[in-house]
């Protein structure tokens, strides 16, 4: 069996790699690392979960400690680009934890921060970069970062990058790398698209296999439950209330919807239903989106809502079942979604729940994947539940009776008692009597009528001589 001592790392990786407790590599890892730290540019295609961050991360410390350069002003050496904020920082507390005995910096920036902390962050420059393209964009068109620096240039998960809308951020990127540099390129699936990247990124790269394309993971059981679209929510509630049993013990769940409003409104059922849950999508802040994951980590508040966005940055062990709630209406994302389950070894659950309406996305999935879900019934008393006749209804909260106002110095009725008739209709009462001098209504004026009257008379002077109110406005 191959060690990490067989592939030629230098001593202080693989004495980082021995305080982590790794000994053997997975199969991307010893495939990729030779020709890594040969200086091969690299196309690798592997799942999440089958160790990529390392397969790229070991062998690129050990080569940037080998040329022994100084750290670039307001550049760096390495750059990783990621496509979603947690993935970079993942990526950049792998890099952390592997160079730790090689002396290297290493620093991180993603959107949904402060730009200005990233400015003088990255002032002095740094030996490796894990971003976002669209922060590291920001940058460079402020003038407080450039590209001239780079060595190496790592690519991770370059199909969602595209499935974001980064595809011309990553163009203009690789105009402004130099083009003496080693590119590493990883993706999940491989598309006509990313094919038509690699050419712009990659020289002659060799390239690495460890699953065949858009397959999902080996160690995941999948299920599909079919349910109309209206009742998804009490079936979810039902199951994770523990009213339903499904296969699998529950540790953290995984619940992925399509849309950031869809998410929200999940959590804010399941928080009615008495069970507490977090949603992480792109309309959250980073602290947000942090602080959901470290109660999910924690297993503090054991259930996640999340969208795609979040599909691939979440690398937590633990994670019991996914549930997708809603069908990717992307095939491939399907594969990333499951692949949150069954990681570092373990084994996972993903239960499926389709309507009539996401039929053809099923269709797709099981044509692009290759798998075949296993069917799990509803439960005995669903219908019921979902008519609110069963024992599982909510207890609704009684409606408070609507109290009775009396107006001011009135008695309020008695029970039985007529309603007081309502005044006539006319003109309301005067109050107080008219002012002296002021005609009461119904008497002559000696202002009213008559071409001679002096009130009228004037009245229609002024309008000849001045004009209506009405017409100058």
């Amino acid at each position: 069996m191959t060690q990490f001592t067989d592939l030629g790392l230098s001593q202080p990786v693989l004495q980082a790699l021995e305080l982590k407790g790794y000994t053997v590599p997975t199969p991307i890892q010893a495939q990729a690392i030779p020709p890594v730290l040969a200086g091969r540019d690299l196309l690798g295609i592997a799942q999440t979960g089958t160790g990529k961050t390392a397969a790229f991360m070991l062998p690129s410390i050990d080569r940037l400690r080998a040329a022994g350069r100084q750290t670039p002003f307001k550049s760096c050496r390495m750059l990783v680009l990621a496509p979603t904020r947690e993935l970079a920082g993942q990526i950049a507390q792998s890099a952390k934890d592997y160079g730790a005995l090689a002396g290297l910096k290493v620093a991180a920036i993603v959107g949904g921060t402060s730009v200005n902390k990233d400015r003088n962050k990255l002032h002095r420059g740094t030996d490796i970069l894990v971003a976002t393209p669209g922060r590291l964009l920001d940058l460079i068109d402020q003038r407080a970062f450039g590209l001239s620096g780079v060595e190496i240039l790592v690519l991770d998960e370059a199909d969602q990058m595209l499935d974001l809308g980064f595809i011309h951020a990553l163009r203009k990127i690789s105009q402004l790398v130099p083009q003496e540099r080693q590119t590493l390129f990883f993706s999940a699936t491989m598309p006509t698209a990313i094919r038509e990247l690699v050419k712009q990124y990659c020289h002659d790269p060799v390239q690495v296999s460890v699953t065949p394309e858009s397959t999902t993971a080996e160690r995941v059981d999948q299920y599909l439950m079919m349910v109309q679209q209206d009742e998804k929510q009490t079936l979810l509630e039902m199951i994770l209330r523990g009213r339903h049993e499904v296969p699998g013990k529950f540790e953290r769940v995984l619940i992925f919807t399509r849309t950031k409003h869809g998410a929200d409104r999940v959590v804010k059922k399941l928080a009615q239903a008495g069970v507490p849950a977090n949603a992480i999508h792109g309309n959250k802040s980073q602290p947000q989106r942090e602080r959901a994951l470290d109660e999910f980590r924690r297993a503090k508040t054991p259930v996640l809502i999340a969208t795609d966005v979040a599909a691939r940055g979440i690398d937590i062990p633990g994670v019991s079942h996914v549930i997708n709630y809603e069908l990717p209406n992307v095939a491939e994302q399907y594969v990333h979604r499951i692949g949150r389950t069954a990681r570092a070894g373990a084994d996972g659950i993903a239960i499926a729940f389709c309507a009539e309406d996401e039929r053809a996305y099923l269709k797709d999935i099981r044509k692009v994947t290759g798998a075949e879900l296993e069917r799990l019934p509803l439960p005995d008393n669903f219908r019921a539940v979902v008519e609110g006749v069963g024992p599982e209804k909510r207890e609704q909260k009684p409606r408070l009776a609507r109290p009775k106002i009396t107006p001011r110095g009135q008695q309020p009725r008695a029970e039985g008692e007529a309603r007081p008739a309502k005044p006539a209709a006319g003109k309301p009462h005067r109050k107080h009597p008219p002012r002296a001098g002021r005609p009461q209504s119904g008497s002559a004026s000696p202002n009213e009528g008559g071409a001679g009257g002096a009130g009228g008379g004037g009245r229609t002077q002024r309008r000849r001589r001045f004009g209506s109110g009405r017409a100058r406005g």
